[in-house]
């Protein structure tokens, strides 16, 4: 039986995250170390290993903590088995995204090579791999079926320029988050609070999402949020710093939270 384990700095470098976070991991009681050495290090072995990684998948699933921990707990089995069978669900997955990555890279790839050879553009080969309705039973499960179909056909409605503007709105708050994060502005200061009223203000106005209902619980979904652009990588994206890893949208987070409990 393998008993070769590893320790938390080793397992945060080759998992690209970092000791804190699995010391907060094991404060919560999401991933314990397998065992505490003589000088208080936190080791992990192989099915500790597993559970990280399933962890990891889940956060780009875009599930907060909480969920993750239920997920894990729902799936636990007794055996490596039902450790195999819950991956092979995220190998799906991911395999999926797979081929949605290469569709979008063909499609902008051929896009270049058409503009490059002067020829002319169809728009049905443009957009393959970027159709938003990818999402819908994403978050048809978070927030039902009601909020999809309000908030596509608000999407579907808007002429080019109404969606022009809103995407401009939504890169002028991108741009703006990331300038105060690398300013080591305090998610407090009235700098950050300011745009973290803009960015409630931006959710607000987007129909189908709980903020936008009248009785909606818009302080839960605006930190919620915040976790979800930390967890998932495909909202962190857009507030990461120029020196990468999740700064940026730990600053929104924290901003948002801050924001939310003093407001809404």
């Amino acid at each position: 039986m393998d008993t070769q384990d590893w320790s938390i700095q080793e397992i945060a470098r080759h998992a690209g995250t970092t000791s804190r976070t699995l010391r907060h991991y094991d404060d919560i009681g999401l991933l314990a170390p397998s065992r505490i050495a003589h000088n208080g290090y936190r080791h992990y072995d192989q099915s500790a290993l597993v559970r990280l990684q399933r962890i990891l998948l889940l956060r780009e699933l875009g599930l907060g903590l909480p969920q993750i921990a239920e997920a894990l707990e729902a799936s636990t089995g007794s055996d490596a088995g039902a450790e195999a069978s819950a991956l092979e669900s995220h190998l799906a997955y991911l395999r999926e995204e797979q081929n949605r990555l290469v569709r979008q890279i063909a499609s902008v790839e051929n896009t270049i090579n058409t503009l490059k050879e002067g020829g002319s553009l169809m728009a049905e080969n443009m957009f393959d791999g970027f159709d938003h309705t990818q999402y819908k039973e994403e978050v048809e499960n978070r927030w039902g079926k009601k909020a999809y179909a309000d908030s596509d056909r608000w999407w579907r409605g808007m002429t080019d320029a109404e969606r022009a503007e809103w995407q401009q709105l939504v890169s002028d708050l991108g741009r703006d988050w990331i300038a105060a994060a690398e300013s080591d502005a305090d998610p407090a200061s009235d700098e950050a609070q300011a745009i973290a009223k803009r960015h409630v203000e931006w959710l607000t106005g987007v129909p189908g999402t709980p903020a936008s209902a009248p009785q909606g619980d818009v302080k839960g979904y605006v930190i919620g949020l915040g976790e979800m652009y930390v967890a998932d990588p495909r909202f962190g994206a857009n507030y990461a710093t120029a020196d990468g890893g999740t700064r940026g949208a730990e600053f929104v987070r924290d901003a948002l939270r801050i924001y939310a409990e003093a407001n809404l």
